[in-house]
């Protein structure tokens, strides 16, 4: 394996990470000039690009998605990642999160939209909530202070399921409307969970 040149320590990083083979501080780089290109090869019959990393000579993909166009959702809350949702996504889904961090993190992608003469769509705005049943297992506990040493973990996940109504209702007043929410332990019944879920959280639609 190559020397570690990313910003974590090397301990801390996932075996997905690992497997890029792009360091971290070069993957924005990579990201930046992959999505246009993307973009392009989802939309154009025939592609031409010559780029600092990717070259393509007549380039075609079909079947073309049949969405169009298809829309791209990131996440992130770093500067840069923002910055990047501004100018290049359609949405935004950024997990362990407070309702603080997105209205702040919707204002900068706004900023930074209407710099690149973009607009998103301000029902593109949302954040994946985990909660647990029980206390927070330790693998995510280490993950969580990683990403966010500066919060209270307990502000980033919902104690309970019960717990997700009033944290949902607290993001949608910062201007959120789109929830993803994720058990952090595999429940006993899945479509007993599911059936809850729905019964807490469908509610919310009206």
């Amino acid at each position: 394996m190559p020397p570690c040149r990313w910003r974590r320590p090397c301990r801390a990083l996932t075996a997905e990470h690992q497997a890029f083979g792009v360091a971290r501080m070069d993957r924005a780089a990579w990201f930046n000039e992959a999505l246009p290109l993307m973009r392009r090869l989802w939309t154009e019959d025939v592609v031409e690009h010559h780029g600092p990393r990717f070259h393509l000579d007549a380039a075609r993909v079909d079947i073309k998605p049949v969405q169009q166009p298809l829309d791209v959702w990131m996440g992130g809350i770093a500067p840069s990642e923002l910055r990047r949702v501004g100018r290049l996504s359609d949405g935004w889904l950024p997990s362990f999160v407070t309702p603080a961090d997105v209205r702040d993190g919707i204002a900068t992608i706004k900023q930074h939209a209407d710099e690149a003469d973009r607009e998103i769509d301000p029902e593109h705005y949302g954040a994946l909530l985990a909660y647990t049943d029980g206390p927070l297992p330790d693998r995510f506990l280490e993950l969580i202070k990683l990403r966010q040493p500066d919060k209270n973990p307990g502000d980033l996940v919902a104690s309970s399921r019960q717990d997700l109504r009033p944290k949902i209702e607290a993001f949608i007043e910062t201007g959120a409307s789109k929830f993803v929410v994720m058990p952090l332990g595999e429940p006993s019944d899945w479509e007993a969970e599911i059936e809850a879920l729905a019964d807490d959280l469908l509610p919310l639609q009206d």
